[in-house]
């Protein structure tokens, strides 16, 4: 197998648990990432792995510092540093065990990112970002942050809910919300590129 480039310049790789906050039953998953990987690259990567769409802004709060997406046409007293400009390796740092990742301002969907350890970089194993495990589906897009979410689970679920047929045609079809396939993540994952 030949090794690339990119893979030689990994020194770490960093095992990431993801949490969705406030939803029961939990909603996360575990991802393996190359420590030269940008937080913009790690924003797509939790997209993917959570099954969002990236149809709105985000924003990381690692260490009390924000980095997001240049936002020009929202001036704001203290903007986000680019997350563009900065790697997983000169952000993590060795007291942040923990972070914040914002996605949808909106619906405001908040996940605790818990650094959980370091991996020895195999390039026939772990050099590219992957999804090792995760439980329970992703909110639908839009859906109306967590009680929207709740309502809308309860509504799917239930054939004789007043809303049933209209959410399930929103939505375009049944809803499983305990449904997740690390397969199909990696293999979405594989098309992500830093």
């Amino acid at each position: 197998m030949k090794i690339s480039a990119r893979s030689k310049m990994i020194k770490h790789v960093y095992q990431l648990h993801v949490q969705l906050l406030y939803v029961e039953p939990r909603i996360w998953r575990r991802l393996w990432v190359p420590d030269n990987l940008t937080l913009a690259g790690l924003d797509q990567v939790i997209q993917t792995a959570m099954g969002w769409s990236n149809s709105h802004l985000h924003e990381f709060e690692i260490d009390g510092q924000r980095y997001g997406m240049s936002l020009d046409e929202y001036p704001i007293e203290k903007p986000a540093k680019l997350d563009k400009d900065h790697r997983l390796s000169d952000v993590l740092g060795k007291n942040v065990k923990t972070f914040i990742y914002t996605y949808d301002f909106g619906d405001d969907w908040r996940h605790v990112v818990t650094f959980e350890q370091i991996l020895k970089p195999d390039p026939e194993l772990n050099t590219w970002s992957q999804c090792i495990e995760g439980q329970n589906a992703c909110p639908p897009e839009d859906v109306g942050g967590v009680s929207g979410y709740m309502d809308f689970v309860e509504t799917v679920l239930d054939p004789t809910h007043e809303e049933h047929k209209a959410m399930r045609k929103w939505f375009g079809g049944p809803f499983d919300p305990q449904s997740f396939d690390v397969n199909a993540v990696n293999i979405a994952l594989r098309e992500v590129e830093d």
